[in-house]
């Protein structure tokens, strides 16, 4: 069944980069043991398998090792799919946990998306945890940027977000994909959200996702709805929107972009382009 996967990358940045994702579509989903073997074999860090329901779609994701309850970069990919089997529109999607939108227009070889997430919320981080999470990349204290603290942020899935104070901290981040596994799984993180404010409203972000066996994701649209709602309960001076460049020190950068309501823990909408890619 993984040759009916289409292949997108999510996030691209023009006809580059992106996140890729499988998107399966069908009148009926696999079992979950199938759809966790198709994920595995495909071997992209999510696939999406999506089925039509009465009102939208019915939405699963699947990492190579386990499920996750919300992606944002297999949902774009998702979205861009539907467009160009549908023609452009707004897809409703329902999912394990939530529901929630993403359109898709279509603007020649590329597809332009957005996702409106499910709700967030954000809570401050267990001292412990960030101290354990500090050892895995080798930072201290002193890399953290002061004004966004430390904190746990969901937009659909659980992240932990460090916010660092320079740009090279960022680009040198290393760990131990075993150890990173552990911990995430402990503390129920999806992702470690680590980013970097070149301005209040532009982030480089990297986002390492051993939860579910991957050492770096090059483009996560739910850590970047997380993150953006933990910006709006901080009050950060995000002007309704932050752009975010995700990837690029892994050689594949990417591109999303976060429209913040003043509404606190109301949706984000998060919005890229996707490109088909070559089988």
């Amino acid at each position: 069944m993984a040759t009916e996967i289409l292949k997108l990358a999510a996030f691209s940045d023009g006809d580059q980069g992106g996140n890729p994702a499988g998107v399966w579509i069908g009148d009926a989903l696999p079992d979950d043991a199938a759809m966790q073997a198709i994920a595995a074999e495909v071997g992209f860090s999510e696939t999406v398998f999506a089925m039509p329901t009465g009102d939208g779609w019915r939405a699963r994701y699947f990492s190579p090792e386990t499920e996750v309850p919300f992606c944002g970069h297999a949902t774009i990919a998702l979205g861009a799919a539907l467009a160009a089997a549908h023609g452009d529109g707004l897809f409703h999607l329902a999912l394990n946990q939530a529901r929630i939108t993403v359109e898709g227009q279509r603007r020649g070889e590329l597809i332009a998306a957005a996702l409106q997430s499910p709700p967030t919320c954000s809570e401050p981080v267990d001292p412990s945890l960030l101290q354990d999470a500090l050892a895995l990349f080798g930072y201290t204290q002193d890399d953290l940027n002061q004004e966004i603290s430390p904190a746990i942020a969901n937009g659909g899935a659980r992240h932990l977000v460090l916010a660092l104070n320079h740009r090279d901290k960022l680009r040198a981040m290393r760990y131990q994909l075993g150890q990173g596994k552990r911990l995430m799984n402990a503390a129920g993180l999806v992702t470690i959200v680590l980013a970097f404010a070149e301005t209040p409203r532009l982030f480089h972000t990297r986002n390492p996702f051993a939860s579910g066996g991957v050492y770096e994701d090059p483009a996560t649209g739910a850590a970047t709805a997380a993150l953006a709602g933990y910006l709006r309960d901080i009050a950060w001076p995000h002007g309704g929107a932050i752009e975010l460049i995700q990837g690029e020190d892994m050689g594949c950068r990417s591109r999303l972009r976060a429209e913040i309501s003043p509404v606190i823990g109301s949706s984000i909408r998060v919005s890229g382009t996707a490109r088909f890619m070559a089988v």
